[in-house]
């Protein structure tokens, strides 16, 4: 190929070539290409070899236990039928994170409402995340599309000064075993 039809770094990558080529003679390197090692063949297996093989991983695979480490125990101990099993988190996880990316251009909209879906919809996810790690739901609202309440349960009661519980509606009670409903309250009121 001659000089003419290289281009410019064409002609510059040449050059160079050429004096670390004559560079390297001047000191008496060996500029002469090294031979690289070929990949080395396996030898092949026989067929009993083969099926001890086959067998030994089968063995290595049934005795693996595998951890998942990044879920909590609890979470993975509830029935499958459980509200909050972790195969329906993890639909609902996954569902969510792909609603996430639909609506990713709402982040900075200027509709008040397309933010607050965009914004709802990352809490949701963030709050998904957490209670598969943690066992800590932080939501007042599960399911797939948030479209369930949480109810509120009382963990230690509260009494007024005649010794008579402080109970709120829409709690959980675990001594009178249901949720604290308004019909309740006047039915206790009439009652006193």
């Amino acid at each position: 190929m001659s000089d003419q039809k290289l281009t410019a770094a064409q002609k510059r990558a040449a050059t160079k070539e050429r004096k670390k080529k004559a560079m390297l003679e001047n000191l008496g390197a060996d500029t002469t290409p090294k031979k690289t090692k070929g990949k080395r063949k396996r030898k092949p297996m026989s067929d009993e070899q083969r099926a001890a093989a086959t067998e030994r991983l089968a063995k290595a695979r049934a005795n693996r236990v595998v951890k998942n480490t990044t879920v909590h125990p609890d979470v993975l101990a509830l029935d499958d039928d459980h509200p909050m099993s972790y195969e329906k988190v993890k639909e609902w996880l996954k569902y969510n994170r792909e609603h996430l990316k639909a609506i990713k251009g709402q982040a900075n909209s200027k509709d008040r409402d397309e933010r607050r879906e965009y914004q709802t919809t990352a809490a949701y996810v963030k709050n998904i995340s957490s209670y598969i790690k943690d066992k800590v739901w932080n939501d007042s609202r599960y399911g797939q599309k948030r479209e369930k309440v949480m109810e509120r349960t009382c963990v230690a009661m509260a009494y007024d000064k005649n010794g008579q519980p402080k109970r709120n509606a829409g709690t959980y009670y675990p001594d009178i075993r249901m949720v604290w409903t308004r019909e309740l309250q006047e039915e206790l009121n009439d009652v006193r």
